[in-house]
């Protein structure tokens, strides 16, 4: 079975830190492109960060500069490390194959004093 599984949100002050995991199981991430994807309370899904499968990387304006996506192949895990948050970047987290149409459960990430 295919499975995706994000982790690492939580609530945070402005200007914090946090790491997002992104876990796969039956997938092995390393062969696809793979994304970041956030949403935010009454706005539409973007794009935040994207990781090719030959490791190029790209970013939604918002966010560059600050996150930063990888992939460690040996856990077939991605990651999304998040400095000097924001409170704009409060919104639930997925990852996904960018071409896969389906999203999962997602993390909360709540940036707030």
């Amino acid at each position: 079975q295919v499975q995706l599984v994000e982790s690492g949100g939580g609530l945070v002050q402005p200007g914090g830190s946090l790491r997002l995991s992104c876990a796969g199981t039956g997938i092995i991430l390393r062969i696809n492109n793979m994304g970041w994807y956030r949403q935010a309370p009454g706005k539409q899904r973007e794009s935040v960060a994207i990781i090719s499968s030959t490791g190029s990387t790209d970013y939604a304006d918002s966010v560059k500069g600050r996150f930063t996506i990888s992939r460690d192949n040996a856990k077939n895990t991605m990651y999304l490390q998040m400095n000097s948050l924001k409170p704009d970047d409060t919104a639930v987290y997925y990852c996904k194959p960018t071409a896969w149409p389906h999203w999962g459960q997602g993390t909360r990430v709540t940036v707030s004093s």
